[in-house]
């Protein structure tokens, strides 16, 4: 079974927003969000914004660094202790503001 990471799980009286963090078969990180509600509606007209991002195993340890772990840290242990709840918005810039390349979908 896959060890997942819940970073994000807000709930208000009209939204939800979900993120979650998991490491495949091949060591690429994905970084998965789903958003409901009203507050969707600058990116969604339908009240529903769903996006996965990947991030190749090559670009781990650079990423392991960038959120202030050491060389040979796991990715998913450094994301559960630092960058749940409010600390994944922090995740979020990091990750805007760095080089790594990250591969998005959205839908």
């Amino acid at each position: 079974m896959t060890r997942k990471v819940t970073l994000r799980a807000e709930r208000t009286e009209s939204d939800y927003r979900h993120l979650e963090a998991y490491v495949d078969e091949a060591g690429d990180l994905h970084i998965d969000g789903q958003d409901l509600g009203p507050g969707t509606a600058i990116v969604s007209d339908d009240g529903e914004y769903e996006w996965f991002e990947t991030i190749d195993a090559v670009h781990i340890p650079r990423l392991v660094v960038l959120l202030g772990g050491q060389m040979g840290d796991d990715i998913l242990d450094i994301l559960e202790r630092d960058y749940t709840g409010i600390g994944s918005y922090e995740l979020e810039k990091r990750l805007r503001r760095s080089d790594i390349r990250v591969t998005r979908h959205v839908w």
